[in-house]
């Protein structure tokens, strides 16, 4: 939101208290408050009719400040709030003899805030000797407008800083120059809306800013003043915490830690998902045609999802079986297991009011509710469809056992769709504010069904397929990119969307392969194809038209085989990446500022991404021209998909230009890896460390690291390479059967624990 008109004056109706004068400074327990009044005091006289702003700072964690402005504090607060993981280290908190005899301090870890006690308000947010950011002189403000009242905060943007997150948004990846309402809404891939809301961002100076309000929160990001990036929140109190890095990774884990990092997944969920895509018409004959269709062609399949009308139309969501499509859902999903499938369905948190359980639910109070206690209702999706009150928690018990009646049919996981167009006219069951639960709700939702799973099929086999989502969903994976049309330009917003939410704390992401809206010319599909499953997760799903390969051409199935197959094999890599997401809060797909943040030119760039931590993947936008930016150092393709006539190694620092067919496209591995490659091709819930090669690749000389390599299905292996005058030495206390170490075109195998070089 914008208060001002230019820099010099406010909008007409607007006022804008600031402070401008510290009366005094309290150290508390590892607490730091400054009243500041909006005025400079000089007599006793000048403290009447006179507003004071107090700011807290406090240390939740180390290199983590808590910034707490305030005008009154008197109102109430019903809530929801996000949770915040606090693990307190050691907190320093100096304060001056008096206002004006020096600055104030609190520091945490490696982090301090430095407040000014002397001249115009400031606050230097400083590590390592430097200041990362500054709240000045026109940085704080308590506004009242014909909208209502408003805290703002301004932080300081030095000369080149650039800023990426606040959720899944699909324009320029960049913020810079932007305004961000962060406000869940059902917008598509092509607008400015999301589904993803977070408030929270980063930048490449070395710190991050999470707004903790769930409620809107409006950025202004080097755009109201250029200078500076604005947010501000409703009401008279405004929480933020700065997070220092001083890596954009850094800054990532101690953010995750604060906020929730994401959960295992299981092995199978890393497959091939197919869907029966929406309006299409289709039965059991037809997912079954679908199912020996991919077989037949040696495509290996993971996952079959329904999507929404595997229920009955106008009874959405009752959770019944449409008995004319599917009048044996049990002996059905029998065979999808029989085939070594896992099941997926569609749900989402509104009840039709054709279905028994909004009768049910209306008659428990599960639903939410309108000020004068009728149940809220809409004719949007559904006829008359009510919500489901998850601030209840025999709502959310409720809605749980109705799900656990599918689990029990032999379903597997759901897609939790929708969960953005949460009403702000209703009241909650908790009495939460409404304006707040409208982000809020996609937790609550979500976490309801992830917990569900996780109970009935125990913890890392819980999975979702997620769209709705703010800051602490990234608890419950996974979460894929909405609606997007089936265009080259709308795989590219969809891949800046992914990128975005990464470096919001999300560690897994996916999207509809080949666009969901329309359907794709074959060269769409098959460029799709092959993103899709060099993306964390991967679904073939659309609209009114279905997503199997020979639908489009002979072609599209050989893509779509060999990407599939290469992705199993890639298994004990991937496997690696999804617990750096669970344990350390790093994306699987990663924006190449989070692996190169010295890199100038890798600061903008939103067309290509790190798979990992070693595998740079460029994505196809086109018929065959790959355009791509690699950082320093000599880089190896992969193999797998090289395209022929093109060198084996690439030199870094430079822009790359190359033709590629529909079965190639640019994919690196970076000097110094130790890839581990998978035995099977064939399903992505193998034992991983059996049979696993390690391709060691230009690995520099007294190069020396562990490489774990995940277990799957079966047992974690260690290998200790080391890498001594052309040498390369790899040793395993516990490998688990055979293993190869390539090197240099070379390879050699081994059997169980022991050492190998070659």
């Amino acid at each position: 939101m914008r208060f001002t008109d230019g820099y010099w004056q406010l909008r007409p109706g607007v006022e804008v208290l600031r402070p401008r004068d510290i009366d005094s400074v309290e150290a508390g327990d590892e607490t730091l408050t400054v009243y500041a009044p909006t005025a400079p005091i000089t007599k006793r006289g000048d403290t009447l009719n006179r507003p004071l702003v107090t700011v807290t700072f406090d240390a939740p964690a180390d290199d983590v400040i808590g910034v707490r402005i305030e005008h009154h504090q008197g109102r109430r607060d019903p809530g929801p709030h996000f949770a915040v993981n606090r693990e307190p280290g050691v907190v320093k908190v100096v304060t001056p003899a008096a206002p004006g005899e020096g600055p104030a301090e609190l520091t945490s870890g490696g982090l301090t805030a430095r407040v000014s006690t002397d001249g115009e308000w400031r606050v230097d947010f400083v590590a390592g000797g430097e200041v990362l950011t500054t709240s000045s002189a026109r940085s704080v403000g308590l506004a009242s407008t014909p909208e209502g009242d408003f805290v703002h905060e301004q932080l300081g943007l030095s000369v080149g800083e650039h800023v990426y997150g606040l959720g899944e948004r699909f324009g320029a990846f960049v913020k810079n120059g932007q305004s961000v309402d962060v406000w869940n809404e059902d917008g598509g891939t092509a607008s400015e809306q999301a589904y993803k809301n977070v408030p929270f961002y980063l930048t490449d100076r070395g710190y991050g800013v999470f707004v903790a309000h769930p409620e809107k929160v409006s950025f202004e990001v080097g755009s109201e003043v250029v200078s500076r990036t604005q947010f501000s929140v409703p009401g008279q109190t405004l929480q933020y915490y700065v997070i220092h890095g001083p890596t954009p990774a850094e800054i990532l884990r101690r953010y995750t830690a604060l906020t929730g990092r994401p959960a295992v997944v299981p092995a199978w969920s890393y497959g091939l998902w197919l869907s029966t895509s929406f309006t299409t018409d289709y039965s059991e004959s037809t997912v079954m045609s679908f199912v020996d269709g991919m077989a037949e062609r040696d495509i290996p399949l993971s996952v079959f999802h329904f999507d929404c009308f595997w229920m009955r139309q106008f009874h959405w969501c009752d959770f019944v079986w449409d008995p004319a499509t599917f009048p044996d859902p049990e002996g059905m999903l029998e065979r999808l297991h029989d085939r070594g499938l896992k099941v997926c369905v569609w749900i989402n948190p509104y009840i039709a009011q054709r279905s028994h359980l909004f009768r049910e639910g209306a008659e428990k109070g599960y639903l939410v509710t309108t000020a004068n206690g009728d149940v809220w209702q809409w004719d949007k999706w559904q006829a008359g469809m009510a919500l489901v009150d998850f601030t209840n928690p025999d709502a959310a018990a409720w809605y749980q056992d109705k799900l656990r009646v599918l689990l029990d049919q032999g379903v597997d996981c759901f897609k939790t769709d929708f969960g953005e167009r949460i009403p702000t006219d209703v009241v909650w069951h908790d009495g939460s504010d409404p304006q707040r639960m409208h982000n809020f709700y996609a937790s609550l939702y979500n976490k309801t069904v992830f917990d569900l799973l996780e109970e009935e099929r125990g913890t890392g086999e819980a999975v979702l397929f997620a769209r709705s989502a703010t800051a602490g969903t990234q608890a419950f994976p996974v979460h894929w990119g909405g609606d997007c049309e089936s265009t080259f330009v709308s795989m590219a917003e969809s891949l800046r969307g992914g990128l975005s939410l990464s470096l919001s704390g999300f560690g897994y992401w996916s999207h509809d392969i080949g666009g969901f809206e329309g359907t794709p010319d074959p060269a769409v599909f098959k460029r799709w194809t092959a993103f899709g499953l060099l993306s964390s997760h991967s679904r073939l799903h659309g609209s009114s038209s279905y997503r199997v390969p020979w639908a489009f051409d002979d072609e599209a199935v050989d893509v779509t085989r060999k990407f599939t197959r290469l992705k199993m094999r890639l298994m004990p890599y991937l496997g690696g990446a999804g617990a750096a997401a669970a344990g350390a809060g790093l994306p699987v797909m990663r924006p190449m500022v989070l692996e190169f943040p010295a890199d100038r030119t890798a600061a903008t760039v939103d067309t290509q991404y790190m798979l990992g931590s070693s595998l740079l993947v460029a994505p196809v936008f086109g018929e065959s021209r790959a355009e791509y930016y690699l950082p320093e150092g000599e880089w190896t393709r992969l193999a797998e998909v090289a395209a022929d006539g093109l060198a084996e190694t690439v030199s870094g620092s430079r822009w790359v230009t190359e033709e590629h067919g529909f079965d190639t496209l640019p994919v690196l591995v970076r000097p110094g890896t130790v890839l581990p490659v998978g035995a099977r091709d064939d399903r992505p819930d193998y034992a991983w460390a059996e049979g696993v090669t390690l391709r060691c690749t230009r690995l520099p000389e007294g190069f020396d690291e562990e490489i774990l390599v995940p277990g799957g299905t079966g047992a974690p292996a260690t290998f200790r390479v080391r890498y001594e005058s052309g040498v390369v030495h790899v040793t395993s206390a516990d490998a688990p059967g055979e293993w190869s170490v390539e090197n240099d075109g070379k390879t050699v195998r081994a059997t169980g624990p022991g050492e190998v070089a070659l």
